[in-house]
């Protein structure tokens, strides 16, 4: 196990009725919030006017800023900077799941600067201060809620990049299970397979030989999220399937997954980027069909991990008589049956995705790898893989 800081300064607020206590929550931020939020779900279920009441309630003053895209883009981005410091707000409120709470953060680092917020995600510029966040959950998935990290798309270069900094932590974020009752089956879906795909990205890339803690909760988080994820699909009202869906998904990359693992990569987040970038598709089911690409592009060339997966989570009747290689095309196999078993997308093609689009999306993905030295993942290598998403 490698030397590590784990520091989460996020509040957690987790359960049932819990937000109404956005507004005391905010108002020790600041008097005046910009409150960020998506495109109708939130308002036609009701908590956005709950959200409303309990901010007014705690005398904070709302300046609004609704219509984020399910994956956000720049240009919103600079219009909610933009309002933020028209009306000179304080504090950002997020009401939603990891696209509004990442919008939400662009903001908040964006508006107490001169230059222009893509810097940060470029990396040309460093955050150095940023505006308090605090958020309400909607969506199980992304992590954002308890995490540094953020994600953007430039609907003009067609980029969609990621960027963390310690700054960007929320103050306080709201888990109340029974908000995600109203998600889709299809976003159900996304959001655990985006869960499982977070700590693949770690497990399956350190370097580490010996981190048998880590291991156990990764192996244990991911079980979860698919055990939980059926539950939540079988009955969307199911309390204890919407909770622990929720906390697994948190927990999943606030950094307590990491801690101890040395350097690791994401590159299925990096090549599932682009299609997000070039095509729009749902986050989830974007990597839900890179996935099992990656894994078997992985599996060939170093096969033990996956292996090791699989005799944790997938056992059978003599296993140990397959070989490593066996057992890593297997858990591909389990893999990808989840994903069609909870409809979620197995393949490019089943995205509607050409393989003569192949190279362009792989073109696409060196701007990322090159941000995130992701070094071994030249164009011809990521072609190989998405040959392997058909």
């Amino acid at each position: 196990m490698q030397n590590f800081v784990f520091h989460i300064p996020t509040k957690i607020l987790f359960g049932r009725n819990t937000v109404p206590a956005i507004g005391p929550e905010t108002a020790a931020c600041g008097g005046r919030c910009l409150l960020v939020y998506g495109r109708g779900s939130s308002s036609r279920s009701g908590l956005l006017d709950r959200v409303r009441a309990s901010l007014a309630g705690a005398g904070v003053e709302i300046v609004e800023h609704g219509g984020v895209r399910s994956n956000p883009v720049l240009s919103h981005v600079r219009q909610g900077i933009g309002l933020a410091r028209q009306h000179g707000v304080d504090v950002i409120v997020a009401v939603g799941g990891g696209s509004v709470i990442d919008e939400a953060k662009a903001i908040s680092a964006g508006c107490v600067v001169e230059h222009d917020v893509w810097k940060f995600f470029t990396g040309r510029k460093s955050i150095k201060k940023t505006l308090p966040l605090t958020t309400v959950l909607t969506l199980a998935a992304a992590g954002s809620e308890m995490n540094s990290g953020m994600v953007i798309t430039n609907e003009e270069t067609r980029e969609k990049f990621g960027t963390g900094n310690q700054l960007l932590y929320p103050r306080t974020s709201i888990l109340d299970p029974e908000v995600t009752f109203t998600v889709p089956p299809d976003y159900t879906a996304y959001g655990a397979v985006d869960a499982v795909a977070h700590v693949l990205e770690f497990y399956m890339t350190t370097q580490d030989p010996d981190t048998p803690v880590q291991d156990r909760i990764m192996e244990g988080l991911i079980e979860n999220v698919m055990e939980a994820c059926d539950r939540c699909l079988a009955d969307p009202c199911d309390y204890g399937g919407r909770a622990s869906l929720m906390w697994s998904a948190t927990l999943a990359l606030n950094g307590l997954t990491a801690a101890g693992l040395g350097r690791v990569g994401f590159p299925m987040h990096m090549i599932e980027h682009s299609l997000s970038a070039l095509y729009d598709v749902p986050h989830g089911a974007g990597l839900s069909a890179v996935i099992p690409g990656w894994l078997t592009w992985h599996g060939r060339r170093a096969p033990a991990r996956i292996a090791g997966l699989c005799r944790r989570l997938f056992p059978f009747p003599d296993m140990e008589r397959c070989s490593d290689r066996e057992l890593a095309a297997r858990t591909v196999t389990i893999l990808r049956n989840w994903f069609g078993r909870i409809n979620s997308p197995a393949s490019l093609q089943e995205l509607g995705i050409p393989a003569t689009d192949i190279p362009e999306i792989a073109r696409n993905a060196m701007g990322l790898a090159k941000i995130w030295r992701l070094n071994e993942y030249t164009p011809e290598i990521i072609e190989e893989i998405l040959c392997l998403c058909r």
